[in-house]
């Protein structure tokens, strides 16, 4: 059994380690978080702290180093591990566990780097990617200990490929957890394949109607991944759109109205027509 520390700042970050941890037969003895998410998840969700088992021991600071580091220390913790979580993680506190300190990120680095692996779909990519390496100084640096890739689910809308991500991270913790404890160093991260994923931005939120179906459906499955943030301007109105669906309906201009609903709309794309849900 090993003892875990665990950081996060967004609830399924937490709940890919404490159910993989709980499945292996494994102890979280302290969760550290942040006393919100941030924008980079979704403002407006309860601090973590409100959605853990009141059983769980939680420490809910900014100060990694003057606050977190001594408790950690006194935990003596065999491995930290990180999901979801937009700090860096200073020395003071990645040279207690036993085993070293491993970040989970939803790319195959070091491609993707950065605080918005979502902007690779976004931007075009064909499979969903995730890595758990050792966690250094720099944000998502260190040597790799296990990688998988899956093609984009079928159901291409942001929960599905959150789950998607889930399943892939946790069939990398199953492989890099046992080369941390067995001494592996895993491998480097090649420089030269490096691409950064910043924020993205105002502009970028907003779905282009006369664009491809496909092209349509990727951006705002990626723009929805941790909340729903993809919106559409119908009319001189701006609307979010939690879901998209290819259907078949009537011919139209490329972004027009083919037919509204309750709960939303149907319209033409490039391409095809595309049934938007609204949040």
């Amino acid at each position: 059994m090993l003892r875990i520390v665990t950081l996060n700042s967004f609830g399924p970050g937490y709940r890919l380690v404490s159910e993989w941890a709980e499945r292996n037969g494994h102890e979280i003895v302290l969760l550290v978080t942040l006393p919100t998410g941030g924008d980079r998840y979704d403002a407006s969700a309860p601090p973590l702290v409100a959605t853990v088992p009141p059983e769980r021991d939680v420490l809910v600071t900014k100060k990694l180093r003057a606050v977190a580091a001594p408790v950690i220390e006194a935990l003596q913790p065999d491995l930290v591990i990180s999901a979801a979580f937009p700090r860096l993680i200073p020395d003071e506190v990645l040279k207690i566990p036993r085993y070293g300190a491993l970040n989970c990120h939803p790319s195959a680095l070091p491609a993707g780097r950065g605080p918005n692996p979502q902007r690779l779909i976004y931007e075009g990519a064909d499979q969903l990617s995730a890595t758990v390496h050792r966690t250094e100084p720099g944000f998502d640096t260190g040597a790799i200990l296990a990688q998988r890739s899956m093609p984009l689910p079928d159901d291409l809308n942001g929960g599905p490929v959150m789950e998607s991500w889930r399943t892939l991270l946790t069939a990398c913790l199953d492989e890099a957890v046992p080369r941390a404890v067995a001494g592996d160093r895993g491998e480097l991260q090649d420089p030269s394949q490096v691409t950064e994923a910043p924020a993205f931005t105002p502009e970028e939120y907003v779905l282009d109607l006369t664009e491809p179906a496909a092209v349509v459906r990727r951006k705002a499955a990626a723009l929805n991944i941790t909340a729903v943030k993809a919106r559409v301007l119908l009319e001189g109105t701006e609307h979010l759109v939690a879901r998209t669906e290819l259907v078949d309906a009537a011919a139209g201009a490329p972004g027009s109205i083919v037919q509204s609903h309750p709960d939303g709309w149907t319209v033409r794309t490039a391409d095809h027509a595309l049934r938007l849900r609204t949040a």
